[in-house]
């Protein structure tokens, strides 16, 4: 087998995987069921959109496609950064089951507000 050969059918081998994960996370970002699960859906399309650019890029031999794909990583991690800031700032956690902006039932904003008095030993 000469190199030309192991070459492409590399390439044409991950082209395969890289479309099929591709789709595969197409899928999850449609079917997350929570808003953190789409945002990693959509940071990993954003990694495998840089790695078909970057296997492009090999098969065409045209460099500026490698300084594409460094410009779309940079961009896809402030967006990564900029929607976990916003779901920390909306508070949509699964396990806790509440927003930040819903208010506390009374009994706990009662509970909340009165300190809690400790007896002291040998005091009745």
């Amino acid at each position: 087998m000469s190199p030309s050969v192991i070459l492409s059918s590399s390439i044409y081998f991950a082209l395969a995987a890289l479309s099929l994960g591709l789709v595969l996370t197409v899928v999850r970002i449609l079917r997350g069921p929570t808003l953190p699960d789409r945002v990693l859906g959509l940071d990993m399309l954003v990694a495998i959109a840089i790695g078909l650019i970057a296997v492009l890029a090999i098969k065409s031999g045209f460099n500026l496609y490698i300084d594409i794909a460094i410009a779309l990583s940079l961009v896809g991690f402030l967006a990564t950064v900029a929607f976990a800031r916003f779901i920390l700032a909306r508070g949509l956690s699964p396990e806790r089951g509440q927003g930040a902006g819903r208010s506390l039932p009374a009994a706990q904003k009662a509970k909340r507000g009165k300190p809690v008095r400790r007896n002291k030993k040998g005091a009745r």
